[in-house]
């Protein structure tokens, strides 16, 4: 028999051993007995639904579920009865775990005033499609609170415009403080929005509605720093580049300011010693 007819035989015969003992192996695993590790589990109450800012809760809300024990939900709660009648303070997602951090105290009921910060007041203005941002002002968001008024008392003989409360966060847009009215950022069209500041500012806020004409700034949520401006006056809105006009303060009439001095001249002195020339400025 030739060398390469040897080598050949010896080749399938190795295979085919491999083979068989491989198939044997598998047929002993899947005889094994399958071996169920079981996981602990704890029940936590989930939302069946997303819940709304302000929502109270009842049963068809809620439902349980099983938790594995190893990652605790901090807060939770086992029996849905527990949250039945509570209200909710901030917005929770369908399956979110319900915790006390997102309900108000059995006390407190639901709606509006478990969501008003302590310390702080809840204020409502009247906006339109323009004043409340095209509807982008919804619960959540940062606003500068503008107003406009007729300023005579304070030396603009011609409506001002000045922000008199920055960095208010809005509590709710319309006359329902329903989460769900505002779904991927879509715009809420309302005619009221309330607003959370504190006691002084919800006067400044109040004097601002009956004086003038409230408008609202929209921020971005990052930017913390307060809005620290003078105002503006129609005057010196429209007026034409060069000084800025002055008001006297007998007719309260805008008038232009005088033209600055004119410098004082200036001469130049040529002293020449020698070969040596040389010049100094004398004003």
């Amino acid at each position: 028999m030739k060398k390469q007819y040897r080598t050949l035989i010896v080749v399938l015969v190795a295979v085919a051993t491999a083979g068989l003992a491989s198939y044997g192996v598998y047929r002993a695993i899947e005889r094994m007995p399958v071996r169920e590790v079981e996981v602990a589990n704890v029940q936590v109450v989930v939302a069946a639904q997303p819940l709304g800012m302000g929502t109270r809760l009842t049963a068809n809300h809620l439902r349980v579920v099983d938790w594995p024990s190893r990652n605790p939900v901090e807060g939770a709660f086992s029996d849905p009865q527990e949250l039945v009648d509570r209200g909710v303070i901030t917005a929770i997602a369908e399956n979110e775990p319900v915790t006390l951090t997102k309900i108000a105290s059995l006390e407190a009921g639901a709606g509006l005033p478990p969501v008003i910060p302590e310390g702080m007041r809840a204020i409502s203005v009247r906006v339109n499609d323009v004043i409340g941002v095209a509807g982008f002002v919804v619960p959540g968001t940062r606003v500068d609170v503008l107003v406009t008024v007729d300023a005579k008392d304070v030396g603009c003989a011609n409506p001002m415009t000045r922000t008199v409360v920055s960095r208010v966060e809005v509590l709710t847009a319309g006359t329902k403080y329903d989460q769900e009215l505002s779904k991927d950022g879509e715009p809420i069209q309302t005619g009221v929005v309330t607003l959370a500041v504190v006691p002084e500012d919800a006067e400044r806020i109040a004097l601002a509605q009956n004086e003038g004409r409230i408008t609202l700034a929209l921020r971005n949520p990052l930017d913390v720093e307060p809005t620290e401006t003078k105002g503006v006056c129609l005057p010196a809105l429209m007026r034409t580049p060069g000084p800025e006009p002055v008001v006297d303060p007998i007719s309260r009439r805008a008038a232009p300011r005088p033209p600055p001095p004119s410098p004082p001249p200036v001469y130049t002195v040529e002293t020449i010693r020698a070969a040596k020339k040389s010049s100094e400025v004398v004003k």
